[in-house]
């Protein structure tokens, strides 16, 4: 069984609709997930907001949280998930924010990438891995399947 197969299984056995909240995966979460028949279950909706407006104005993304860290940080990635969670009637909520490639600089170099899940009563959960400068599929690919996992193992705390 696929990650994304098993996802949608543990969902749909515990009533949970999931949001995704994507920038430099540009939806590759939620394709994943859609892919498979009978996704509609449990997939409630997916926003991709490769840009920092659309980030402030579809998920609620403070522009103070954008200036003081930038988007690829996981207090933007953090709000992503929220506002996600928020905007949707999903009860899980995944989001990625990072540097795909090619590029990057010192400070967020290729491949760092953000990611956060949110759920209702639970914690809001962060943090960033760092997939190296791969190129740009590679990073792209990995920050999809991290996200995937991030789900699963939500959904599994929740059994």
């Amino acid at each position: 069984m696929t990650l994304a197969a098993e996802i949608l299984e543990a969902a749909r056995a515990r009533g949970i609709m999931i949001a995704t909240a994507e920038s430099c995966t540009g939806g590759m979460v939620a394709v994943a997930l859609t892919d498979l028949p009978g996704s509609s279950a449990v997939f409630e909706r997916g926003f991709v907001t490769y840009t920092n407006a659309a980030k402030t104005e579809l998920l609620g993304v403070r522009e103070a949280t954008l200036e003081a860290h930038g988007a690829v940080s996981e207090a933007v990635a953090r709000e992503m998930a929220e506002g996600a969670l928020t905007r949707s009637g999903a009860g899980l909520a995944v989001s990625i924010t990072g540097i795909a490639g090619p590029g990057g600089s010192e400070h967020k170099p290729e491949g760092r990438v953000c990611f956060a899940l949110a759920g209702e009563q639970r914690e809001t959960f962060a943090e960033t891995c760092e997939f190296g400068a791969q190129g740009r599929e590679a990073v792209r690919r990995a920050a999809r399947d991290h996200a995937l996992t991030l789900l699963r193992q939500a959904l599994r705390e929740s059994a």
